[in-house]
């Protein structure tokens, strides 16, 4: 359906913190990134944001027909003004992820429908990224990972690296740049490693009203409580190999947890709960990193950032230390994956989402 090899193709990202929409446009064959182009984010009000959070948890069954009408409306607002794009890949809002079936069958939510922004846009869309991994067995997450392999050749990485996002909840990319394509055996290993943003999120919103703890302020004042940090690294989830996956609400006990501390000690018990999951994580991989590149809001919050180079003991750095953009990179990700399905090449495999086999999902949609 594609003009020619190369698309002009703009992502859009509305992650589990619920801050609003990034839109991204890039131009790509869908293995190499040729250009990056403009980008822009459309936050939510915070009724918004209310309402979402209000619809976490729920699946396409329950009453949430105001909150895909919601997620439709920003994100063609968001999307609108990328008119020299030929192609959108629209990730649609996670309200519930079970890949697992722990409630009956493995399914995942993403709520809002591709087929109306096809045509409030005018353009093909494609979105549903998730169901068809998770059908085949896989966690049907993270899904940038494929990116992730494009990048680490863009910046001519030639020994392992890793790229940590850190949104609402924490994932990280194992790459190994010498491997020919993403879902070559041992090219990516990738997966959740645990709450990130969320929990200290919710705290500063339910104590002072401000959405997050700007630049890890409040954090740095307070003092970890080390047997809540103890008691969280028990959570079976860290026993678990990778690939896995986490709904963002997995770990509300952590919440609990710190409800009796101080303001300044809970944040920096959250924060280091973060860093903690991290460095699990990374004892996964097949080897360490050279480095470790962080994108998501949680680059931005200097007291997690020391915290993770504390504990894991790696150059630890924002992702704009390669050229990239920390803001972006996820809405990018679903731009790169639009591509992929559009032309019927994979976007997860077995070291990704621990899928059976190397499987290409995605719904497209014509207007």
């Amino acid at each position: 359906m594609l003009k020619t090899d190369r698309c002009r193709v703009v992502g859009a990202m509305s992650g589990t913190s619920l801050d609003g929409v990034d839109a991204a446009e890039i131009v790509t064959d869908g293995h190499e990134v040729f250009e990056f182009g403009p980008s822009a984010f459309f936050p939510y009000t915070p009724a918004q944001r209310d309402t979402l959070k209000g619809a976490l948890g729920k699946w396409p069954e329950d009453d949430i027909a105001d909150v895909c009408e919601l997620i439709e409306t920003v994100h063609a607002q968001a999307l609108i003004g990328f008119e020299a794009a030929e192609l959108v890949g629209f990730h649609g809002q996670t309200l519930a992820h079970d890949p697992k079936g722990k409630q009956g069958a493995p399914r995942t939510h993403q709520a809002g429908d591709g087929a109306i922004l096809a045509e409030v846009l005018g353009k093909p869309v494609v979105w549903d990224f998730r169901t068809a991994d998770v059908q085949m067995g896989g966690e049907g997450a993270p899904l940038a990972p494929f990116y992730h392999f494009a990048l680490a050749k863009h910046m001519k990485a030639t020994a392992p690296i890793a790229i940590l996002n850190l949104g609402g909840v924490g994932n990280i990319t194992w790459v190994d740049p010498s491997q020919p394509l993403p879902e070559t055996e041992g090219a990516l290993l990738a997966f959740d490693t645990g709450p990130a943003n969320a929990p200290l999120n919710d705290l500063m919103l339910e104590k002072t009203g401000n959405p997050f703890d700007k630049n890890g302020v409040t954090a740095s004042k307070g003092v970890v409580n080390e047997q809540v940090i103890t008691e969280f690294l028990n959570h079976p989830y860290f026993f678990r190999m990778a690939p896995k996956s986490l709904d963002r609400d997995d770990f509300s006990a952590l919440n609990t947890a710190v409800a009796d501390l101080s303001l300044e000690d809970a944040a920096a018990t959250l924060t280091m709960a973060c860093a903690a999951s991290v460095a699990e994580g990374l004892k996964q991989c097949p080897q360490p990193p050279t480095q470790l590149l962080v994108t998501g809001g949680g680059r931005l919050n200097a007291t997690l950032m020391k915290m993770i180079a504390d504990r894991t003991d790696l150059p630890v750095a924002p992702i704009e230390d390669a050229g990239f953009d920390g803001d972006m990179l996820e809405a990018q990700a679903f731009a790169f994956l639009a591509v992929r399905v559009a032309k019927g090449l994979p976007t997860s495999a077995s070291g990704t989402t621990g899928v059976a086999a190397a499987i290409g999902g995605g719904t497209l949609s014509r207007p």
